[in-house]
């Protein structure tokens, strides 16, 4: 039995769903484990563009059986209407499973999200107003959770009206001007009763299917979604995600053990990026990010938002490789730093004087640190038709080699473009 699987090592969007697609073939079966629709996962073939955000991005490949699992948090309608949208593209759904163990994003929680930012002043931790936060804390909560096996049982109706009667209570109480959403139980009920028809074909267990995968031999892909710098418990606390999104969330979100983990692929960008609020001890706020910003495009697949830009953070990636367990890395859009002269690597940080190796568990202290870099000579000419290893500039390559040096974990693919086939394997 033989477990792969893909974790992004820095704040999330370090183009996760190339590397999955480009895996795929050599794999059985791939699994989305973690997250919700606050993922953006984009996949370029063909001359063609597809963005997903709760579907595994195995789903190009027919052959393959797509797992959304337990550790997932599911917006019903999105994912019928992103259903619809491959459909629309011809891409058939028909290969895909969901567990009916993951719990599903309800009306409160998008409006307990929507009262809880509007009250919450200072710097931004980062919601995509998707209801996730507050479904992962129904999860923890579990007196008012809703799971998707829930949907297809006889008290369904009566525990949503059960939840409505006091949710519609703490809303009205985060909201005393009377501004607050009124829940229509009946309403949810139906919706939801639809959702769950539409959904039927899909449900199963699915910690038994990828059990029984395992002891059969199958090749199993995990897909992780966000980052590691954003899990829950690691992450840079409290601008972080909602589930854990580094390496040690794939056993229980996925529900496989870990001797069944044989290769954690970490994903990293060529340089750094984050959106939202938090400390990001490498940003150029300055012309050199925005020239980034520019020539990487940026700007959130979900959300569109700008993202901060700086230059690589290896004290970072360090941290969350040993973190996740990472045996190799991917480096992408190497392709984006192109056109600059020199390219700064961070090595260290300077806290109160101090120079440290290690990443701080606390915001505070990450704030206060002083990002100490090296300078490596850039290579200034177009990569993005380079096909193989040695056509690239030996600058570039030893840009990557550099990388994989510092932080310990050999590079094994980099990424020159979008494109399935702007992906190059790493020769020795």
């Amino acid at each position: 039995m033989a477990a792969t699987c893909v974790v992004g090592l820095q704040w999330g969007d370090e183009a996760k769903g190339k590397i999955v697609d480009f895996l795929t073939e050599k794999n059985d079966i791939v699994v989305r484990y973690q997250g919700g629709a606050n993922a953006g996962h984009t996949v370029v073939f063909d001359g063609k563009k597809y963005k997903l955000s709760l579907i595994p991005s195995g789903i190009f490949h027919s052959h393959i059986t797509n797992v959304v699992a337990g550790g997932v948090v599911l917006n019903p309608a999105m994912f019928l209407k992103e259903i619809d949208g491959l459909k629309e593209q011809g891409i058939s759904c028909e290969n895909m499973i969901l567990s009916d163990r993951l719990h599903v994003i309800m009306p409160w929680h998008f409006e307990e999200d929507r009262l809880m930012n509007e009250t919450t002043t200072g710097e931004s931790i980062g919601t995509t107003m998707r209801g996730i936060g507050p479904c992962y804390r129904d999860k923890v909560g579990r007196s008012w959770a809703i799971r998707l096996g829930d949907l297809y049982r006889e008290t369904f109706a009566e525990r949503i009206r059960a939840i409505v009667a006091k949710k519609n209570m703490i809303l009205a109480g985060m909201d005393p001007e009377g501004g607050a959403q009124r829940l229509d139980a009946e309403q949810i009920i139906s919706d939801y009763l639809g959702y769950a028809e539409r959904l039927k074909a899909y449900v199963t267990d699915t910690t038994a299917f990828l059990l029984d995968a395992l002891d059969a031999g199958k090749n199993i892909l995990c897909e992780g979604a966000q980052g590691a710098l954003l899990d829950i418990d690691h992450g840079t606390f409290p601008y972080v995600t909602s589930s854990n999104s580094s390496g040690v969330g794939v056993c229980s979100g996925a529900g496989i053990p870990a001797k069944a983990i044989q290769k954690l692929v970490g994903i990293v960008k060529a340089y750094n990026t984050r959106v939202g609020g938090g400390p990001f001890p490498t940003e150029q706020d300055n012309e050199i990010g925005q020239h980034i910003r520019d020539m990487g495009n940026e700007y959130g697949t979900v959300t569109r938002r700008p993202r901060r830009c700086g230059w690589f953070d290896a004290v970072a990636a360090r941290y969350t490789a040993r973190l996740s367990g990472a045996t190799c890395l991917s480096v992408m859009l190497l392709d984006v730093l192109s056109e600059l002269p020199e390219i700064q690597i961070c090595t260290e940080y300077e806290i109160d004087g101090k120079r440290i190796s290690y990443f701080p568990a606390h915001v505070d202290d990450l704030r206060k640190v002083i990002p100490h870099y090296i300078t490596v000579p850039g290579w200034q000419q177009d990569i993005t038709g380079c096909r193989k290893w040695s056509e690239l500039p030996e600058n570039a390559r030893k840009y990557v080699k550099k990388l994989g040096e510092i932080i310990g974990v050999p590079v094994e693919i980099c990424s020159v473009g979008p494109d399935r086939t702007q992906t190059i394997f790493v020769e020795e």
